[in-house]
């Protein structure tokens, strides 16, 4: 953890110290759970669709990986961070809070910082629920194929959201740490299985060819790798979960480095394999088998747990827009099926998840990962009150204005790269309910 936090942990507005405000939780997460929880919301999707964003970038997307890899676990910690000083300096943020992010826009920036963060949030959770819905109806339609052949992808999703619907009433992270614990040995699993099978697809295919990559296409490759290592929308809402949230910058540590072991692999496999022949879906370019059959089923499995992962800090934020109580009930159910709904609708309306796995990473998480943080931060650092004034290193200074730079730059491009491939002949996808429509109608 940034050393800044040290200073403040004995200063708070009351003048009692950290152990008189009891602010460690007695149950939570620990650093093992809270970094499992990191790598189940964001394993896997990225994973699938890495192989193609790299061969979009070229070589390069290969830097890339480490480069954002490094970066968003520095800021991770850096978002860590900033929590944990406004949770010293206002005691009304001690404890469970639903909204520990957009609090850290509105505490630094008003009710813009706020809106601004809650947008970016609900979005890039609304996005990334639709891409873990398409691809579990994917993969179960390709598992089912010889069986249920008339059963179309679009009844798949209808399908995947009634199993995912129960689950998704769940309340906060601790009270459900065996689905993330589950997400993160079934990808591990199965990234393990997915290399192998690609190393022996190497033998019986000709030399590999690579497309030279264009600026659409690496700025695109740039929106999904920032997509694959983005988990910061949710961050704070693991720290807020633990036993002692000052410990989450070793959680993020953690977490990236078993992501990194994850993705490398698969990436590099994927690239020198099939090269310009990979699918925006790497499972729909390996060779079919049982290796393949075993990788569907635990993707699959890991895709279940982490849309439950991934669209709670987004029904908690909803939940305290309309004052829903914490504990389970009626009003819960309800409102947690409207937005099970709404993700169904996305995905229904755009069922290729490529596109919005591009945009999302290019535009929100951009935000949220690249641009928040360190700003965030960097305001803390400069407010006055009544609490010890924090020093930031010069050279501390310029590489987190320098990652606000890159983010902002790259963001602006990859989201209009997102949207030129969305807009591009022969992109656009029908939705499923015309499909259905013009399907009675004949």
């Amino acid at each position: 953890m940034v050393d800044a936090t040290r200073k403040h942990s004995s200063s708070f507005p009351d003048g009692l110290n950290m152990e008189d405000k009891k602010v460690k939780a007695v149950h939570g997460l620990t650093i093992w759970t809270a970094a499992v929880f990191i790598v189940g919301e964001i394993a896997g999707s990225g994973v699938l669709a890495l192989p193609s964003a790299v061969e979009g970038a070229g070589w390069i997307g290969m830097v890339m990986l480490f480069l954002c890899c490094f970066i968003s676990t520095y800021t991770g910690d850096v978002l860590g961070t900033a929590w944990c000083i406004i949770q010293d300096r206002y005691e009304q943020y001690r404890g469970h809070i639903r909204y520990p992010y957009p609090a850290i826009g509105e505490i630094t920036y008003g009710k813009p910082g706020r809106y601004l963060v809650s947008f970016s949030i609900n979005f890039t959770m609304y996005g990334g629920a639709v891409v873990y819905l398409i691809l579990a109806s994917e993969n179960l339609q390709s598992l089912f194929a010889d069986v249920h052949k008339d059963i179309s992808f679009c009844f798949w999703l209808l399908i995947v959201a009634g199993i995912l619907l129960p689950l998704s009433w769940l309340g906060t992270p601790k009270d459900f740490w065996p689905i993330a614990v589950g997400a993160a040995v079934a990808t591990g699993t199965a990234c393990i299985i997915l290399t192998t099978n690609m190393v022996i697809d190497k033998k019986d295919l000709p030399e590999v060819v690579h497309d030279t990559p264009g600026f659409v296409s690496f700025f695109t490759a740039f929106g999904t790798i920032c997509f694959a290592f983005g988990g910061h929308p949710a961050f704070p809402t693991f720290q807020t979960d633990m036993k002692d949230h000052r410990q989450f910058g070793k959680a993020v540590l953690l977490a990236y480095m078993i992501v990194l072991c994850m993705y490398i692999p698969v990436s590099v496999t994927g690239y020198f394999v099939y090269g310009k022949d990979t699918q925006p879906n790497i499972l729909q370019t390996v060779s079919s088998g049982p290796m393949l059959v075993t990788v569907q089923i635990l993707v699959t499995l890991h895709l279940f747990c982490g849309f439950i992962i991934i669209i709670n800090p987004f029904s908690q934020e909803v939940e305290e827009i309309f004052k829903v109580p914490h504990h389970f009930g009626w009003k819960r159910c309800l409102l947690r099926t409207v937005l099970v709904a709404l993700v169904l609708f996305g995905a229904e309306t755009v069922p290729k998840f490529g596109a919005i796995l591009a945009l999302v990473g290019g535009s929100t998480i951009s935000i949220l990962a690249f641009i928040c943080p360190p700003l965030f931060y960097l305001k803390l650092t400069k407010m006055e009150g009544d609490w010890e004034k924090i020093e930031v290193p010069l050279h501390k200074r310029v590489a987190l204005y320098e990652i606000v730079f890159v983010g902002l730059v790259a963001g602006i491009a990859s989201t209009y790269s997102a949207f030129a491939g969305l807009l591009a002949p022969g992109a656009f996808t029908v939705p499923c309910y015309i499909n259905i429509t013009a399907a009675s109608g004949s």
